[in-house]
């Protein structure tokens, strides 16, 4: 396969339960090593990175989010947002102002200093993508974002996703085996164990 992205490129890769989304996701992100072939982010290949540059890549560049959330409980939603900023070593108060604007952004200002257990799981998403799109990423990676959310809820994620990825002028890659979240993309494409159809 062969794909080649833009800033402000939002696209969705549709395709069955077990043909490799995932890995697919995986590889894109640098959590896992390709056989063969190359990616690049920028014009740098990861194959020319050790461990420690593909976690300042992954902390520096990339975004994402998870089906489960993955927000920490031992974390205030507003800390949960401010994350990505420590890591990249802002303090708190540095980060504050970043984090409260992505709250604002997703509706959820009003429970900066909630706890994840008090959230429900379309608001708990809402955190997720905040966080994922704090530190201004230049790929914003989704892997089945409402698979946990009700119909109402999951619309709503997305839009807010597809919304807020352009606004940044990331790019941005949607997982899905749904063809209605599919269809919040620019651009479908369909990955099959031949590879992958535009």
């Amino acid at each position: 396969m062969s794909l080649q992205l833009a800033p402000g490129d939002y696209v969705a890769i549709v395709g069955e339960s077990g043909v490799g989304k995932s890995t697919l996701l995986n590889l894109i992100a640098g959590l896992d090593r390709p056989d063969g072939g190359r990616i690049a982010l920028d014009g740098r290949e990861y194959a020319s990175l050790d461990e420690d540059g593909l976690t300042a890549l992954r902390r520096d560049q990339l975004g994402f989010v998870f089906q489960a959330f993955h927000v920490l409980p031992h974390l205030t939603v507003r800390q949960n947002v401010a994350l990505p900023l420590w890591l990249q070593g802002q303090g708190p108060q540095a980060a504050d102002g970043p984090a409260l604007q992505l709250l604002e952004a997703v509706g959820l200002a009003e429970r900066a200093d909630s706890w994840p257990r008090e959230l429900s799981g379309g608001e708990m998403q809402r955190v997720a993508i905040a966080r994922a799109l704090v530190h201004r990423p230049r790929l914003v990676l989704a892997d089945e974002p409402t698979g946990n959310l009700d119909p109402a809820n999951g619309e709503k994620v997305l839009a807010l996703l597809a919304d807020r990825i352009r606004a940044a002028g990331a790019i941005g890659i949607l997982v899905t085996h749904s063809l209605e979240a599919a269809a919040t993309a620019d651009r479908v494409l369909r990955l099959t164990p031949e590879g992958l159809q535009v």
